[in-house]
């Protein structure tokens, strides 16, 4: 199948020719139509081709290779040796890979075979024992995995399936060394499947290493976000961040919403801040313990929470419902992970709502977004000048002692100086200008022994200078009126049309 290409003819899950028993667990769940990827990938992975699959996330890729891939393991029934599994699943983190596995189990209800997940941060006994009973499906993060390879409590020589999910992100947060060592380990010959919601350089040297004759299928461009996702960005200071959150979180309309830091730190920090503003919060990251990210993406799902503080172990792997707004408080360094941020909104054909704070440090992070995703974010209340959208000052503003041009016969730096705090301040007429703010000076003697040509302007001068610079400064918005915040927040006040849900009516993961 090309690169891209829809399969338009297939419109029910039951047109898929996938066994029956998989058929009852979909429509126990409410399932009746396939997303695009599961269309597209579905029909390959049950014919036994590798397969090479881009999508955004929250488009259904969980679907779309466990069905296929629980319909052959049904048809191919064999038995395995102890301590042995016949598919492994590796995922980036732990949020993720426990949402694979409890997807695969509600597939698989009606049919004999067995998963279970295996990941780091809890204790490794239990997970020993449970690898000792029947396993057909292994759901693993790399490092976790490969210490119970060492351990010998789980033999990967009888794996016949092999799915990297979110591939991209395993290699950012450095698991190619573990990839490599487990590919080592599993037989070669073999069916894999590749899914990533961006497509660097990095993962087709991978697909090309990991596949043999793969198709490949996209439903969206590469680092595309979901079209129902509207997206915003506020300007502000660094300072002047947790007012502003504090501010976004409450309006009524924000029913349920993940804000994301750069760093751990930095989420504990943001959830204590919310807290003196009589907003309840919690945070997941990874010094959290297992228990504690359990009970905060619990209380979360379970309506019990309205907001959840995370860091990028949070982009991927979180599938709630009803998630009206994605805030990054932090800009990622990685604009790929953007992508995923903003995507744990809009899910399931839902709208949602991304905002963005950006900070004159953070200007650049925002072009390469801007740049990936190809969509310039909307901004809110006041834009300023150093956001790159907007004119910058005059060229006469921007002088110092001893730079800029001679006006009116002065010479260099003669009757000019520049302030601490680089506002430019002029000899004679003493007007100060600072983003559209404009406050006289003293007036000056002429010196002595100046020519009395430099010492005096033409009258039509000295009444056209201060009026250009008025009208200069009159061009931009005064950056203080946007402290009192988002334009009235007014943006916030347009429902994003998600309801809150049981689930049922949701498509598949």
């Amino acid at each position: 199948m090309p690169f891209g290409s829809e399969r338009s003819d297939l419109t029910k899950f039951t047109d898929l020719g996938l066994a029956e028993p998989l058929l009852k667990a979909l429509a126990a769940e409410g399932y009746e139509t396939p997303t695009p990827i599961q269309a597209q990938a579905i029909p390959s992975i049950r014919d036994g081709r590798d397969l090479l699959g881009a999508a955004q996330t929250g488009t259904g890729k969980t679907a779309a290779f466990s069905l296929p891939m629980l319909h052959r393991l049904m048809n191919q029934p064999r038995r395995m040796q102890p301590r042995s599994v016949r598919a492994l699943i590796l995922s980036p983190t732990r949020e993720l890979s426990a949402q694979i596995e409890a997807s695969i189990r509600t597939y698989a209800q009606f049919t004999s075979l067995k998963s279970t997940v295996i990941f780091g941060g809890v204790p490794v006994g239990k997970q020993i024992r449970a690898l000792g009973q029947h396993v057909d499906i292994l759901v693993a993060t790399p490092g976790r995995l490969l210490d119970l390879v060492d351990q010998r409590a789980v033999s990967l020589r009888e794996i016949e399936f092999l799915v990297l999910d979110e591939a991209d992100q395993m290699l950012d947060l450095g698991f190619i060394h573990a990839l490599r060592k487990i590919a080592t380990l599993i037989p070669k010959q073999r069916q894999t499947l590749l899914f990533s919601a961006t497509m660097p350089k990095a993962i087709r040297e991978i697909a090309q290493a990991y596949l043999t004759d793969p198709v490949e299928v996209a439903v969206a461009p590469v680092a595309t976000t979901a079209e129902k996702i509207e997206q915003r960005v506020i300007f502000t200071e660094a300072g002047q961040k947790p007012a502003l959150l504090a501010k976004t979180l409450s309006v009524p309309e924000m029913e349920r919403a993940i804000v994301f830091t750069r760093t751990k730190h930095g989420a504990d920090k943001v959830v204590r801040q919310l807290e003196q503003s009589g907003i309840k919060s919690a945070a997941i990251h990874g010094n959290k313990s297992q228990g504690q990210r359990e009970r905060a993406l619990g209380a979360f799902r379970d309506g019990e929470l309205r907001i959840l503080v995370a860091t990028d172990i949070a982009a991927r792997g979180i599938d709630v419902d009803g998630i009206s707004h994605v805030v990054n408080f932090d800009l990622p360094n990685v604009p790929e992970t953007y992508v995923h941020r903003i995507g744990r909104t809009a899910r399931a054909g839902a709208s949602g709502l991304a905002i963005a704070f950006c900070t004159p440090e953070e200007r650049g992070d925002l072009a390469a977004i801007e740049k990936l995703t190809k969509v310039a974010l909307t901004p809110v209340g006041d834009v300023p000048h150093w956001d790159g959208r907007t004119p910058k000052k005059p060229p006469q503003n921007r002088g110092g002692r001893g730079q800029g041009r001679p006006q009116n016969g002065q010479q260099p730096g003669q009757g000019q100086r520049r302030d601490g705090r680089g506002a430019q301040s002029h000899g004679r007429g003493g007007q100060r200008q600072e983003q559209g703010e404009r406050q006289p000076q003293p007036h000056r003697e002429p010196r002595a022994n100046q020519p009395r040509q430099q010492q005096a302007r033409p009258e039509q001068q000295r009444h056209e200078r201060p009026a250009q610079r008025q009208e200069a400064g009159g061009a931009r918005k005064d950056t203080a009126s946007g402290k009192e915040g988002l334009g009235g927040v007014a943006f916030l006040q347009q429902r994003t049309g998600q309801r809150r849900t049981g689930g049922g009516g949701r498509r598949p993961n």
